[in-house]
């Protein structure tokens, strides 16, 4: 069964941290990119990070987050990370995992969410 799972959200303090995990099954992760996106409630989903597959590793990570985030791989594990430092209040959201893979056919998949709060 081809599926994305996120895990490792919670409930932080102001200036804490957490590490969000997206681990795939079913399919390998080397040849998709993957982007975590978040959506807090009443906005509009947004991009926060992204890593290129694996023939290049670049990374990009939103404005709103620079210096803050950093997105990683695993692959041996097929696993993708968010590690999120300094967390503010407004990082408050469901955080989303996507892996894409464009081709002659293009393969899209998404996670079903985990929630990361930050709050004192």
């Amino acid at each position: 069964q081809v599926q994305l799972v996120e895990s490792g959200g919670g409930l932080v303090q102001p200036g804490g941290s957490l590490r969000l995990s997206c681990a795939a099954s079913g399919f390998s992760l080397d040849y998709y990119a993957i982007g975590w996106f978040r959506q807090a409630p009443g906005k509009e989903r947004e991009g926060v990070a992204c890593i290129i597959s694996n023939s290049d590793g670049g990374t990009n990570v939103a404005d709103s987050v620079k210096g803050r985030f950093t997105i990683s791989r695993d692959n041996g594990k097929n696993t993708v990370y968010l590690q999120m430092n300094s967390l503010k209040p407004e990082d408050t959201a469901v955080y989303y995992c996507k892996a894409e893979r464009l081709g002659l056919v293009h393969l899209v998949y998404w996670g079903q969410g985990t929630q990361v709060t930050v709050s004192s």
